[in-house]
């Protein structure tokens, strides 16, 4: 393990750090970053997560996908999780603490605001940084794509009659330019580059080619994690600096949820005798969020300026260091996971 992926933490912390120290003293640099965007899509995150993601494809072996079918515990445990529960504890969350525990500290208004922000992240599944936390987990390239590509199927349907039902609104309007748009920036492209890059480096048995532009492409997946905390963070650094309280409200209920959801699916995995290159990864895409699609559609319901977006806002910027702190926890605990597991569905 290299110095980047053994200091990860510290790494993330670090650009944490950086990316609120910048936003403030550098306001305008990161609001003219923020408007090369499309569909709400900022184009320059886009690219960084696209060098996070591209050599993670390249490592798929589409002949081996044909054996996912035989281990479907791992992908029904995902779409249960993502689907028949992690959207209800997030509206159960939040209107426990801002009708309930936060009451006397938020205005009615906001409050119904802020539980609409968190409604709208628990009905996102995440799309493209499950692949990084995956790959930090040894989990199953191959697998790992299945799961995220029939998640993003089932969102297409799924999505507005779930959101619609738990905010009380029938007339949600998916943005599908989003939606579209962030799946092939985050999923169709990079998996198509990775294939033809794969297809024209591994050619002999001993795959020492393809280790070889792996090995060159991985501190560049590193830089390209942090390079996106960097920005996200300075993108809200003069929010997270002028309004620290909401931002700590709305960040418990999503810790919360984040750590309980994952919890549960581990949990399940573990019973289930489920491999842990399988039970990582699974439990990792029912804990993180599509905080794209959540931010657009927070934005175009109740405004940019509206405490439904800021909600999404703070699920952006928790989700790396907390997904960070949970990798850890998979990693220190594969020895829950027997080796008989291996061989199971």
């Amino acid at each position: 393990m290299g110095i980047f992926e053994r200091y990860l933490n510290i790494w993330v912390g670090l650009a944490i750090i950086t990316g609120v120290f910048l936003g403030n003293i550098m306001p305008d640099l990161f609001a003219t970053i923020a408007t090369f965007e499309f569909a709400h899509v900022n184009l320059v995150v886009a690219v960084l997560i696209w060098l996070m993601i591209y050599p993670m494809m390249i490592q798929i072996d589409f002949s081996s996908l044909k054996n996912v079918s035989a281990k479907p515990k791992a992908l029904i445990l995902t779409l249960v999780v993502n689907w028949l529960i992690k959207p209800f504890t997030m509206a159960f969350l939040g209107w426990l603490f801002f009708k309930g525990i936060f009451a006397d500290w938020v205005d009615p208004q906001t409050a119904t605001e802020y539980i609409a922000g968190m409604i709208l992240l628990g009905v996102a599944p995440c799309t493209a940084m499950v692949f990084v936390w995956s790959q930090l987990t040894k989990g199953d390239a191959n697998y790992t794509l299945v799961q995220v590509s029939v998640n993003d199927i089932i969102m297409i349907f799924a999505f507005a009659p779930i959101a619609g039902f738990l905010l009380g609104i029938t007339d949600i309007t998916v943005p599908w330019d989003t939606l579209l748009l962030s799946v092939g920036l985050y999923v169709v492209l990079p998996l198509v580059a990775g294939v033809i890059t794969r297809k024209q480096v591994d050619k002999k048995s001993d795959h020492q080619a393809l280790k070889g532009i792996l090995s060159t492409l991985k501190p560049w997946s590193i830089i390209g994690l942090l390079a996106t905390v960097i920005l996200l963070f300075g993108f809200q650094a003069q929010t997270i600096i002028t309004n620290p309280q909401a931002i700590v409200l709305i960040a418990i209920p999503l810790l919360i949820q984040t750590y309980a959801i994952f919890a549960i699916t581990y949990f399940i995995a573990i019973k289930m005798r489920l491999p842990h290159n399988l039970a990582a990864p699974a439990s990792m895409i029912g804990s993180s969020n599509f905080f794209e699609l959540a931010v657009a559609v927070a934005i175009s319901l109740f405004g940019l300026h509206s405490g439904a977006a800021l909600a999404t806002v703070v699920g952006v910027l928790v989700e790396v260091p907390v997904m960070l702190s949970l990798v850890w926890f998979a990693n220190r605990t594969r020895h829950w996971f027997s080796t008989a597991n291996k061989t199971t569905n």
